[in-house]
C-alpha cells in the first residue's frame, strides 16, 4: 500500500510555469535520494507530460507526492487537465504517434522512463496521467 509522505500542488497555466515545476520535481527527487540517472528520467517524463498538458489540455494542475511502499520511497506526479480528452488512448500510446508533428518522446516514451504509468482520459472532460519513479526502481 502506498503512503503519501509529502504532497504539493502546482497550477500550470502558461509556459513560464514549467521551469518552477521542473525545479520542484528535482527538489523532491534529491530529497528522497533518487540517483542522478533516475532524476533525469523523472524530470524528462515530467517535462513531456507538463508540455502535453499545456499544449493539448490548456493547462491544469500537477500534484507532486513523496510516497512510500514498504521500504521504498518514490515520487508520484499526477497531471490533471480539463481539456478535450484523448479520443483514442490506444493510438496515443503507440510509438511514433504524434498529433503535434513533433519529435517529442510522447506518451510511450514517457511510460518507459518511469516505473508506473497510468492514464485516464474522457473526451470532453479531460485527462489524468499518474507516474511514479521509485528510488530503487
Amino acid at each position: 500500500m502506498k503512503i503519501v509522505l509529502n504532497k504539493d500542488q502546482m497550477q500550470i497555466d502558461k509556459e513560464y510555469d514549467v521551469v518552477p515545476f521542473r525545479s520542484r520535481v528535482k527538489e523532491y527527487a534529491v530529497k528522497i535520494g533518487l540517483s542522478l540517472v533516475n532524476q533525469t528520467k523523472l524530470i524528462t517524463a515530467a517535462s513531456e507530460l507538463v508540455r502535453n498538458m499545456l499544449k493539448y489540455g490548456g493547462g491544469g494542475q500537477v500534484t507532486i507526492e513523496v510516497i512510500s511502499e514498504g521500504r521504498d520511497n518514490g515520487i508520484r506526479l499526477i497531471f490533471k487537465d480539463s481539456g478535450p480528452g484523448i479520443p483514442n488512448l490506444e493510438q496515443a500510446m503507440r510509438d511514433g504517434f504524434s498529433t503535434g508533428k513533433s519529435l517529442g518522446i510522447g506518451l510511450p516514451g514517457t511510460k518507459r522512463l518511469v516505473n508506473e504509468f497510468d492514464i485516464k482520459s474522457v473526451v470532453g472532460v479531460g485527462t489524468t496521467v499518474s507516474i511514479i519513479k521509485w528510488k530503487n526502481g
